[in-house]
């Protein structure tokens, strides 16, 4: 496999994986900071760190030969040549980009090349020095041209003399081979990084056991580990390394569906949740209490709710839906549920304005009932706070709604039954299952749950876990591909379409020598009686020179939106002020708010019709289409403007997607596209990187075969017990361990 390259440098004696790359030979102190600080610390690290792309290195030719190559390619240029031979003269042009330009002769023909920015290399190329040279081609009239390329001595041993990368052994060896190109970082680079990964790689892979037995390989017809790991490090084909990140891949995706399909069968198996009471009678108390008839699409999810809530196991639902589509009155049906069963209900928001916001539109369905619910937040104060501690715990709370302040260990349930995640998005694993942690202690599960395994001595389950039912929501929905094979411990509910009356919302993009225009059209709404909201990324000056509330404010105040009544909004504003500005400009009081993210979620004022979002380039596109969900609410025509001047694809990308689509199933897909699945799943928030390997839109074929084979796996061995599946089981509970043992959603 490794025909045509020189074999490896030797490594230090007694190297092993947990070995520091200062111990590596040839990494100074210098250079092992800059390693540690890509992340990459032992020599592990360094066989996990794969190649982002490969380029072919041509073995060494005649010039001539390379002319003929070269047109015959029509001018390829992804591959790097190489030749040796004599510098036949040397020219030197000073000026902002200086050059030094040299010809290159072996009697064949002659090459130019062409160092820019590099006056040292005047020391180091003079006329008759035999030197071998390689690097990507181009062409200058009718001269094939080497940029900027690695060279070294003809009859070097080892590496040029200039202090610069030398040229690639393989180059002079007679075979063609890929070099691998890895990640780096400013003070490492990608050259650097292969030297070492390539001095360690034998003796490190020859410690890694596989952890699939034989005979499952042989049947999936998958390589060794440690053979897929050199056969992405050192390939000597575009197959091979096709092959091995393959296995890597699959990896990656077992282990995941592995740990997903643990939890399901524990959930299943072990876990109880309170069955609650449904009839007709309650039924319909609870849909009186509704202000509207409810939608098709919304009464199917309460069906959906009813059969998971009415069983002792526990209900684990993601409650998807698009923005504004109904999503919170499905949740209050649990929870009135799990009261009118004399049981408690809890809601987590991301932010206290979401928190405020449930609070209030809950209260107001709620009014003149006997359900008691209350609101808990982190500002609070410290005697407001322990009284609704003490009556939470004494179960004289029907319905708490809060922030992660439910989060904290003072605060317990008299009997929690239905727990509702609202935003999934913007919470971690460990943060949504700690919620889960504030488990009933109702004797009637404990009995259901004995009852339940009455007969059954021999079952060797662990003792009974209780849990409350969850149910998650976004406003972010799952890809369909994805909720179908990664959420495998979850059941997904959709809501599809909109309530009744709410209008599509046109979305507009201009560049910001354009605002003017924007705010002299918002104008003319805002005199027709109209509302909008202007949303900017900074609370302060001089974050990153981007707008800001209080300054941005100021300015309209005093420009296009003059003696009109112009409020700010930001997460900093304390709870009084920002329900005081919120209830004016839900009164109408308020014309234009000047906002940050904080109004991303939850804010419902019909009468606004218009929203301008400053650096618009800056925000993720899920948040935008948060954003924009504000708007669109009542029966007027709504329209969003993006002011924004992209500076990257990814922020093109993401404007392009908002202006083409209200569909949030259509922008999740888009957004999965642009930024992968690690905030999608809570793995940031988590503090756990996504996959390294595995690309959930490319790898649908390793996605589907992992979670049909982890299934099966559990359902035949449900512990994974058994020698030969020891070390499999170690490295899913070091991978997923504490994930998994608390996931909801990832």
């Amino acid at each position: 496999m490794t025909s045509g390259r020189t074999p490896p440098i030797e490594s230090p004696a007694g190297l092993s994986l947990t070995t520091h790359v200062s111990q590596v030979r040839g990494v100074g102190p210098r250079t092992a900071g800059a390693f540690e600080r890509v992340g990459l610390r032992c020599v592990a690290d360094l066989i996990l760190h794969l190649p982002g792309r490969y380029e072919q290195q041509k073995a060494e030719r005649s010039i001539e030969q390379l002319y003929i190559e070269y047109n015959r390619s029509r001018g390829d240029r992804s591959s790097h040549l190489a030749a040796s031979g004599e510098i036949a003269a040397v020219r030197f042009v000073p000026g902002r980009k200086n050059r030094l330009e040299a010809t290159l002769d072996d009697g064949t023909g002659v090459l130019r090349l062409v160092w820019f920015n590099m006056p040292w290399m005047r020391e180091k190329i003079h006329p008759g020095l035999a030197i071998r040279v390689t690097g990507k081609p181009t062409t200058f009239g009718e001269y094939l041209q080497l940029t900027n390329p690695r060279f070294e001595l003809a009859d070097a041993e080892e590496g040029g003399d200039d202090g610069r990368e030398p040229v690639e052994q393989s180059a002079a060896s007679g075979n063609d081979v890929l070099l691998p190109v890895y990640p780096a970082s400013e003070d490492l680079t990608p050259r650097q990084v292969a030297k070492v990964i390539d001095q360690v790689l034998d003796p490190a892979l020859a410690l890694i056991d596989d952890h699939l037995p034989v005979s499952y390989r042989r049947e999936r017809a998958l390589p060794e580990l440690a053979d897929s790991y050199r056969m992405v490090h050192r390939p000597d084909t575009t197959e091979d390394a096709k092959a091995g990140r393959r296995r890597l891949a699959f990896d990656e995706l077992l282990l995941f569906q592995l740990g997903v399909m643990l939890k399901r069968h524990q959930r299943r198996q072990v876990s109880r949740a309170p069955a609650l009471r449904h009839t007709k009678a309650i039924e319909k108390h609870i849909l009186a209490r509704f202000p509207f008839t409810l939608t098709r699409a919304q009464r199917a999810v309460l069906a959906d709710l009813r059969d998971d809530l009415t069983g002792a196991s526990p209900m684990n639902r993601l409650l998807q839906g698009d923005v504004g589509s109904g999503k919170t009155v499905v949740a209050l049906y649990a929870m009135l549920l799990a009261v009118a069963s004399e049981h408690q209900a809890a809601l987590m928001a991301p932010t206290e304005l979401l928190a405020e916001q449930h609070f209030d539109s809950i209260g107001r369905m709620l009014e003149g009932g006997r359900v008691r619910i209350e609101l808990l937040t982190g500002s609070m104060s410290a005697s407001a706070r322990q009284t609704i501690l003490d009556d939470l715990a004494a179960g004289e709370i029907d319905i708490i709604i809060g922030t992660h302040a439910l989060l904290t260990e003072s605060v317990r349930f008299s009997s929690l039954a239905v727990a509702v995640i609202d935003e999934q998005h913007r919470f971690g694993v460990h943060q949504r299952a700690a919620l889960r942690t504030k488990t009933t202690q109702a004797d009637d599960v404990a009995a259901d749950h004995g009852a339940a395994g009455a007969g059954d001595s021999s079952d060797p389950s662990p003792e009974v876990e209780l849990s409350p039912h969850v149910l998650v929501m976004t406003a972010t929905p799952i890809p369909r591909t994805l909720a179908q094979t990664l959420l495998g411990d979850l059941d997904v509910s959709t809501i599809r379409g909109l309530p009744p009356g709410r209008q599509p919302i046109l979305t507009r993009h201009v560049t910001a020598d354009q605002s003017d225009e924007v705010y002299d059209y918002l104008r003319r709404r805002v005199d027709a009686g109209e509302q909008a909201y202007v949303v900017v990324p900074a609370v302060e000056a001089g974050e990153q020179g981007l707008a800001d509330v209080t300054t941005h404010a100021e300015r309209l105040r005093a420009g296009p939106l003059a003696g009109r009544a112009v409020a700010v909004l930001h997460g900093r504003i304390n709870r009084d002020e920002r329900r005081r500005v919120m209830d004016d400009f839900r009164a109408g009081r308020i014309d234009v708010l000047v906002a940050t993210t904080v109004i991303e979620v939850g804010v419902d004022v019909p009468n606004a019709t218009m929203m301008v979002v400053e650096h618009a380039d800056r925000f993720g596109l899920a948040q935008l289409h948060q954003l924009r969900g504000r708007i669109g609410r009542g029966e007027r025509p709504s329209l969003c403007v993006l002011i924004g001047d992209p500076v990257s694809d990814d922020g093109t990308a993401r404007i392009n997607a908002m202006v083409a689509t209200n569909d949030g199933f259509v922008i999740a897909e888009k957004d999965l596209e642009i930024r992968g699945p690690g905030e999608l799943f809570g793995w940031r928030q988590s503090g756990e990187p996504p996959f390294r390997v595995a690309r959930l839109n490319e790898d649908q074929d390793l996605l589907a075969l992992a979670r049909r084979d982890a299934r099966q796996w559990i359902e035949n061995n449900p512990t994974m017990a058994g020698d030969e599946l020891a070390l499999l089981r170690k490295r899913l509970l070091k991978a997923y361990g504490r994930t998994f043992g608390l996931v909801d959603v990832a």
